[in-house]
């Protein structure tokens, strides 16, 4: 396998960890390919995919207490979509250009 292979290949897998589950397990493989890959764009990836991760899950306590005042269930059908959406584009647009550490827009990066 190519190193560009090897490059696309992780950095789909950090990306597409948000499909593994909806639980925490899935920030495990972004994690795991931050720490074992020394690949600067694959490592670039797994972060960003990380950061994404824990954006999602802050967002999704806050607009789950919003529900309690009843205006969080569009946030979090809202939130659903943006989980299913940017991280298929962020998969397509690493496969297009694996030299590219795809940005999540509107996120907090934590790590």
């Amino acid at each position: 396998m190519s190193d560009a292979d090897k490059r696309k290949l992780l950095s789909v897998l950090s990306h597409g960890a948000i499909f593994l589950s909806a639980t925490f397990l899935s920030v495990g493989l972004p994690i795991a390919i931050l720490f074992l890959s020394e690949d600067p764009v694959v490592k670039g990836n797994a972060r960003e995919s990380l950061n994404f991760h824990l954006n999602l899950y802050l967002y999704g306590i806050i607009f789950g207490l919003l529900t309690l005042v009843l205006i969080g269930f569009p946030l979090l059908f809202i939130l659903l979509a943006i989980s299913w959406i940017l991280p298929i584009m962020a998969i397509v647009k690493v496969l297009s250009d694996p030299t590219l550490i795809y940005r999540y827009p509107f996120i907090f990066r934590l790590v």
